[in-house]
């Protein structure tokens, strides 16, 4: 199977991850980036578009046409927000996107970083966890071919990377410790990369991937539908 994959976030550490194990894979023949500021990144399978409004992406809609999967690593803290400025550029912005994209591309497989403890009773006290719940309920009842919510915790950033956060870069020696003390929290950004990748070519018996689940899936070598 060849992938055409979208990846949204790639000016962050996350996206970037991503975007990077889809430039290595084999079974990834192109990849396009949307960015609100250019990325600075060059590959031969790399295609890039800038537009600075997320909330409106029918004036490159065209550009969207074609693709099998859709790595959406978009994302905001929710430091400092009220629930709802939080919920337009959590649930209003993806929910756009992902509209759009599910219109466009029928054949298209959705996997979105959402985070550990996210709640999908949406009835929860954390407000974040509460949005981004409903996100991934709703984006499950989207028409794609299949939607895959990631829930990941500590990521071990990729070395070479210059999008990785200053906290992971401080704490990145003290990942084998994390390893033995936290192993169902903790993961590298590959195995994400790998994981959305994976599900796009081999599917997954799980809508919802917890840690563990994204290590499982990193490794998948056959189909497990």
């Amino acid at each position: 199977m060849k992938i055409r994959a979208i990846v949204t976030g790639a000016t962050g550490m996350v996206g970037e991850g991503v975007m990077h194990e889809c430039l290595q894979h084999p079974n990834v023949e192109e990849v396009l980036i949307i960015n609100r500021k250019p990325s600075g990144h060059k590959h031969p399978k790399l295609k890039e578009i800038v537009h600075t409004n997320f909330f409106d992406i029918t004036p490159i809609q065209d550009q969207l046409v074609g693709y099998n999967a859709c790595y959406f690593c978009l994302g905001v803290s929710s430091i400092g927000m009220n629930e709802a400025d939080y919920t337009k550029m959590t649930y209003t912005l993806t929910m756009h996107v992902a509209e759009t994209l599910s219109r466009l591309n029928k054949d298209m497989t959705f996997c979105y970083v959402s985070g550990a403890s996210t709640d999908s009773t949406e009835k929860g006290k954390l407000m974040w966890a509460r949005v981004k719940g409903k996100t991934e309920n709703d984006l499950t009842k989207l028409p794609f071919k299949d939607v895959y919510n990631f829930r990941p915790g500590y990521m071990q950033p990729t070395p070479g990377l210059k999008n990785t956060l200053k906290p992971y870069r401080y704490m990145a020696w003290m990942y084998p410790f994390f390893k033995v003390v936290f192993k169902n929290s903790v993961s590298t950004l590959k195995e994400v990369g790998d994981a959305m990748i994976n599900a796009t070519i081999f599917g997954f018996n799980k809508q919802i991937l917890e840690v563990p689940d994204i290590k499982v899936l990193a490794k998948q070598t056959s189909f497990v539908k």
